[in-house]
């Protein structure tokens, strides 16, 4: 055990995706020995029901005895926070505090607390028990952001809003290209007339 406590907002794929490091490879090519020292790992998804079960289970090993875990997750409408938060056997549900963000979307912070020993024999078995009702209640938390565009589908005047934003992506898009160009154009030309400016003075007597 190392920390009194532990205080997170992990990734939930809302806004940016996790990633952690590995390959899509099911045999990815080792990398050489010479090469290593400046060698970049490849990144892969990290779906958000495991970045869940593992913050759970990092926080059963590293957490002394009584020690807090505090991190927030999001949540629909339809979540129920007796069954579809993630749970470990080493910690024990404290507190739950829910915010509105959305009509469909809220979040909840979660407090837990370890109350034992962590058993490193037991980590599969662990694992398995994180989600209660398993893939039901990881979908519920996995894919949020899917389920929100649904739901914004749904909602009267959708598709001329989306045209509307769309829109103003496009233009903003070539807005900073447009300036882009300015921007090398002028460059280009202060550089001209430097050297312009150089033979000149290189002519002179």
């Amino acid at each position: 055990p190392l920390y009194d406590a532990i205080v997170t907002d992990p990734p939930y794929g809302i806004r940016a995706g996790a990633r952690k490091s590995g390959s899509r490879l099911e045999n990815p090519r080792p990398v050489e020995e010479e090469h290593r020292y400046d060698h970049i790992a490849q990144t892969k998804p990290y779906a958000v029901s495991d970045v869940m079960s593992d913050l759970l289970d990092v926080a059963a090993r590293t957490l002394v005895m009584g020690g807090r875990l505090c991190y927030v997750i999001p949540s629909m409408t339809d979540f129920d926070e007796q069954v579809d938060l993630p749970r470990h056997e080493c910690l024990k549900l404290v507190h739950v505090c829910y915010q509105p963000l959305q009509m469909e979307l809220g979040r909840r912070i979660v407090a837990m607390e370890k109350i034992a020993d962590y058993d490193e024999s037991k980590r599969s078995d662990y694992m398995s028990k994180v989600w209660v009702n398993g893939p039901e209640s990881a979908d519920k938390v996995a894919k949020i952001r899917d389920r929100l565009l649904e739901a914004a589908k749904k909602k009267p005047g959708y598709e001329e809003k989306a045209a509307v934003r769309k829109q103003k992506r496009k233009a903003t898009r070539d807005a900073k290209k447009k300036a882009k160009r300015e921007a090398v154009a002028t460059a280009a030309s202060d550089a001209v007339e430097q050297v312009d400016e150089d033979t000149t003075m290189q002519d002179q007597p």
